[in-house]
């Protein structure tokens, strides 16, 4: 299942113009970093690693200056965006739901430098709050250099759990781990306290949880409470 997808197009490795546009988008950001900021953390990530040093300075200034709200002078980092398609050459970033779990598949045809870019100027279409929150997002995936995967995830989105379901509505994956009724809104800080206590006993072997899934299932009830107790 799709879950966020961004098209990317680009002058060709030959041309002797570059350029830069943006295809069809579904980009997800809220709730904050969405499925969508998610998939253009990956591609900030993956891709700046193989970009010219002296050139990062420059991708920041483009941040700051988009964030802000500012007119970008154009061309920018020897690319001119434009709405214009026609003769460019396009990638595709996507990021997929398996079972329960994402997949990102990142298919490059253009340089590293094209792919940032074209994640940088996405954050145009967002309203004011969310471009700010993706571009401090844009600024994180930056220093990850390990590989792009769940512990990627949980760096980003500031959350042990990766699950589709705890991605996509934290809140209602919350209320559920701790396993309060269908329809409960807001929950009081003690009845927090005593659901997570109480899922902790049931999860442990030594109560007769199942002792291959027990890891888990403390790390996300314990998940579970942070995130209700950060809404209060």
């Amino acid at each position: 299942m799709l879950l966020a997808e961004m098209e990317i197009f680009h002058s060709r490795p030959i041309a002797p113009t570059r350029r830069l546009s943006l295809g069809h988008l579904v980009l997800p950001v809220d709730p904050a970093p969405g499925f969508g900021g998610l998939l253009l953390g990956a591609i900030v990530s993956v891709y700046s690693r193989d970009i010219d040093e002296d050139l990062i300075p420059d991708i920041q200034r483009l941040l700051v200056e988009i964030e802000n709200g500012t007119r970008v002078v154009q061309p920018r980092l020897r690319h001119r965006f434009q709405v214009d398609r026609h003769g460019l050459s396009y990638s595709v970033h996507r990021l997929l739901q398996k079972g329960d779990s994402v997949e990102f598949e990142l298919v490059s045809h253009g340089t590293p430098l094209q792919q940032v870019l074209g994640a940088i100027y996405t954050l145009e279409r967002f309203d004011e709050k969310a471009r700010h929150e993706m571009v401090a997002l844009m600024r994180r995936a930056m220093m990850w250099r390990g590989p792009i995967g769940a512990s990627f995830i949980s760096y980003l989105a500031g959350s042990k759990a990766s699950s589709v379901s705890a991605l996509a509505d934290p809140r209602a994956w919350a209320l559920e781990i701790l396993g309060f009724p269908v329809g409960t809104i807001k929950p009081v800080k003690k009845e927090i306290m005593v659901r997570y206590r109480e899922s902790l006993r049931k999860a442990h072997p030594d109560h007769g949880g199942d002792e291959a899934e027990a890891s888990k299932a403390i790390v996300d009830i314990t998940e579970a409470r942070r995130v209700l107790l950060e809404m209060l």
